[in-house]
């Protein structure tokens, strides 16, 4: 695999130092560990029509959706001073499909199977989940603070201080839909028309909705993947108990995520802290030109004006 991987179109980026490459494969860029991950899901998994998807770019609040979902439907056996995610990081309580499908096989075999998560293109998904209706949950975000988040996770992994990592470089590879897994555009496109399709299988969540709106967006999440809150979890505080739990000042500030690490690829080790920068919104606004604002908006207007979703 690894020598077929060689053949493909790649990309040394250049406003990372020359650090990280992607390579190109079903008009998608990928770093190497990613891509050897999706096409081992591709050959090897198999989905069952009650599985459950968590989809989402990098940077559009992956960790933030991965901790909610877990605590939801995790809620009759912990609370929240005896969670896993106490003392794990959410990425490790929802696995990745393509980094860890063997994992994801074995939990198969245990009463307790949690939803899988992935940033793999929907044109790319593993036959089996586009042909058994599992439910997905897609999340999205500002595409301009996805890039800013996006630009510091990279240059932060690579160990580079921003004065050695030109976000104007950054910005003008983003515009090409050239960063891991990009284009961003193309992936949101996969999945809203996939969910024109089949509207019954689908929910979209907007990052900004859900920080604005936390409680009826964690009631509807709960009911869509078949974990409703009754009345008396209602009465009792449960929903707040999980956003709180599950809310950026609470999980930045553990242990585990300002010290531990993450298992990120064959080859990839992340700190956890990485995970949790600020997620704030409109961050945007202290990095871009007008220019930038200009061409950027244009891009959002050309590639996904007809989908109706507000990302800038």
């Amino acid at each position: 695999m690894e020598e077929a991987i060689e053949t493909l179109p790649q990309h040394t980026c250049s406003w990372l130092k020359n650090r990280f490459t992607l390579y190109k494969h079903e008009d998608v860029w990928n770093s190497k560990d990613f891509l050897e991950g999706k096409l081992l899901a591709q050959q090897r998994f198999k989905a069952d029509p009650s599985d459950i998807f968590l989809c989402s770019f990098p940077k559009t609040g992956t960790t933030w959706l991965k901790a909610l979902v877990f605590a939801i439907i995790t809620r009759e056996k912990f609370n929240e001073s005896t969670s896993p995610l106490l003392n794990t990081l959410p990425h490790d309580c929802i696995l990745f499909l393509e980094k860890d499908p063997e994992k994801i096989e074995e939990n198969r075999t245990n009463s307790f199977f949690p939803p899988i998560n992935t940033h793999i293109h929907y044109h790319s998904l593993p036959k089996s989940i586009l042909t058994s209706n599992c439910k997905i949950v897609y999340i999205y975000r500002n595409m301009k603070d996805v890039l800013v988040s996006y630009y510091h996770f990279a240059r932060q992994i690579v160990k580079l201080q921003i004065e050695d990592a030109p976000f104007e470089e950054a910005f003008d590879e983003f515009c090409k839909g050239i960063l891991n897994f990009g284009p961003y555009w193309d992936h949101i496109l996969g999945y809203w028309k996939a969910s024109l399709e089949k509207p019954e299988i689908f929910l979209f969540m907007k990052y900004e909705d859900m920080k604005k709106y936390p409680t009826t967006n964690v009631k509807k999440l709960a009911e869509f993947i078949g974990h409703p809150f009754t009345i008396e979890e209602e009465k009792a505080g449960v929903i707040e108990n999980i956003i709180k739990l599950c809310s950026f000042e609470n999980l930045s500030n553990l242990e585990v995520n300002k010290s531990g690490n993450h298992q990120a690829g064959k080859t990839q080790v992340i700190e956890n802290r990485l995970f949790f920068r600020k997620a704030e919104d409109e961050e945007w606004k202290n990095y871009f030109t007008e220019e930038m604002i200009e061409k950027i908006d244009k891009l959002i207007d050309e590639k996904l004006g007809a989908t109706g979703l507000v990302l800038k």
